[in-house]
């Protein structure tokens, strides 16, 4: 961590008299569910797009052919990126918990 992030953490410690354990635990939180907030908008624009509700919805649209693959191939691998990392997160916010 930089020394300027750590005056800054000791200064907020010392200032509102908390540990920088908890601030860095909140900052981490904080941060996380700002990223999780990111995420979540362009999962639901392509939700939205293609009227699904999950990847694999978007992918039983290319079997059952309502979609064609060529034309979605981009956002599909998209989406299932972002559900990756939607799940990621998650799973570091219960770890903060």
């Amino acid at each position: 961590m930089t020394s300027v992030a750590m005056q800054t953490i000791e200064s907020i410690s010392t200032e509102f008299h908390l540990s920088q354990e908890a601030i860095i635990q909140e900052s981490l939180k904080v941060f996380l569910e700002k990223k999780l907030r990111e995420i979540k908008v362009e999962i639901f624009k392509i939700y939205g797009k293609y009227r699904v509700t999950s990847v694999e919805a978007l992918e039983a649209c290319f079997e059952n052919g309502s979609l064609e693959e060529k034309d979605a191939l981009d956002d599909y691998h998209k989406l299932d990126h972002l559900e990756f990392k939607r799940d990621e997160i998650n799973k570091f916010l219960k770890e903060l918990q």
